[in-house]
């Protein structure tokens, strides 16, 4: 009874004293991006883009992205905008994610792009210059520079 009572005082005390538990705060970030590529079945794209948080993480990265379909052009976006789902931490968001792409365009070009890595996802807007039509799907990679 006395071992008992013993670790009941020590669980209360431990409760009392512990103070709240830090949680997790999610952070929700955007991105602006450039980038260019071309197609002809096989899409192939690299650019560089710029992460900022709620929580004030920050970072440079690089974008490439590769995948195929009934898809052909160039094209050229500068000054992307994009949103992703709320994460913990801005390094839950490097790495490659699934995407489905529509882009058309002749002389001025747009570029629409959804995908999903695991639980993040992100959504890419973007105009430019190019002479592309096409959908496509395939991955696209997010990696700090």
């Amino acid at each position: 009874m006395r071992r008992f009572l013993a670790i009941a005082l020590s669980m209360t005390a431990c409760v009392l004293f512990a103070g709240p538990v830090a949680s997790a705060q999610l952070a929700k970030c955007r991105i602006s991006y450039d980038i260019n590529g071309w197609s002809v079945f096989y899409k192939t794209s690299k650019g560089t883009g710029r992460i900022t948080c709620t929580n004030g993480q920050s970072a440079d990265v690089g974008l490439s992205a590769h995948g195929g379909g009934v898809t052909f052009g160039t094209f050229k976006v500068i000054g992307g905008k994009g949103t992703f789902s709320s994460v913990r931490d801005i390094a839950d968001l490097y790495g490659t994610y699934v995407e489905a792409t529509a882009h058309a365009g002749a002389g001025g070009s747009t570029d629409a792009r959804a995908m999903a890595k695991g639980e993040v996802s992100l959504s890419l807007t973007g105009t430019g210059q190019g002479m592309s039509l096409g959908v496509a799907f395939g991955g696209f990679t997010i990696q700090p520079r």
